[in-house]
């Protein structure tokens, strides 16, 4: 046999897109060059590797077979790779992150400078809600997670790195010129929501509930960016972290609808399970970030 690490990346992400025009999307190949690999890597094996049934592609028994000792393989290259950077002296390695979805407007600037200056670390970053962070966290599936609200049954260690400021937003369909509205103003407004899960959400509901306002739920939306987009529509209102409006205030599709009281704080904390057995990559990371957060607050965040 005489396949090629590459037929074996290209097989590898063919079976876990089920679908060749999917995993020439991901590898930025185009689709042929992704079925010629295919064909010359399954002339190699004297059985089926895959089959297409109607339009479908289908992996079979023994295609998942090879898959699963094509990814082994393709683990070992990496550790061979990681290997030769550290006898050159380079910082290697996986630095895994999960992230909020509000957080992305964030993370980037923390890690872009640090991925610059080490060129073998390979960064894995999970966006997604409060709940999906936490359980990969409990689950030691990553070494940091980034989050507004603190797990509180989880035993951890935090690191802060910046203030979370959420405000009552709005289209320019209608005028909010008064500088500081009541808090019931809450209850005459249809309000959007994150959903179950999102810690925008958990401080969107704290709030209100804390306050005892009714409130009238217009609709459930699973992105701060569905969210947005339905703001930006008039299907209603909602409060959001500023962090993530900044380009839609100024472009004037956003307008903050000023309320006594406002705004919502709370905090944006690196956090990782307490006594975590840190790799080499994720304690300079950790490091970094410790001396180099307040420049970089100072440098991309002052304008807030």
């Amino acid at each position: 046999m005489h396949y090629t690490l590459h037929q074996l990346q290209i097989f590898s992400k063919i079976v876990e897109m089920q679908s060749i025009t999917k995993a020439s999307e991901d590898l930025h190949l185009t689709q042929p060059a992704v079925s010629i690999q295919l064909r010359n890597f399954q002339q190699q094996f004297p059985i089926p590797l895959t089959e297409v049934i109607g339009r479908k592609l289908y992996i079979t028994d023994f295609g998942k077979e090879i898959a699963s000792a094509a990814e082994k393989i393709l683990e070992e290259v990496k550790e061979i790779n990681y290997k030769t950077l550290a006898y050159q002296g380079q910082l290697s390695g996986v630095l895994t992150i999960s992230v909020v979805s509000t957080g992305k407007y964030i993370m980037p600037y923390f890690l872009s400078d640090f991925i610059r200056q080490h060129k073998g670390v390979e960064l894995v970053l999970d966006v997604t809600n409060k709940a999906q962070v936490i359980r990969s966290l409990e689950k030691n599936k990553v070494d940091f997670s980034l989050v507004s609200v603190l797990p509180d049954k989880l035993k951890i260690e935090k690191t802060e790195l910046m203030e979370n400021q959420l405000y009552l937003v709005g289209n320019r369909d209608k005028r909010f010129d008064k500088k500081n509205y009541d808090k019931s103003i809450l209850s005459k407004l249809p309000l959007i929501y994150r959903e179950n899960g999102s810690g925008t959400r958990y401080t969107m509901e704290s709030y209100i509930e804390e306050n005892n306002i009714p409130v009238s739920k217009k609709m459930e939306l699973t992105s701060n960016e569905a969210v947005k987009q339905a703001v930006i529509a008039g299907l209603g209102y909602s409060i959001m972290p500023l962090i993530g409006i900044r380009n839609e205030l100024e472009t004037g599709l956003l307008q903050i609808i000023l309320i006594k009281g406002f705004p919502i704080k709370s905090k944006w904390h690196m956090i990782w399970l307490k006594n975590k057995k840190f790799s080499l990559v994720a304690k300079a990371f950790l490091n970094y970030l410790e001396q180099e957060k307040s420049t970089i607050i100072h440098n991309k965040f002052e304008g807030l």
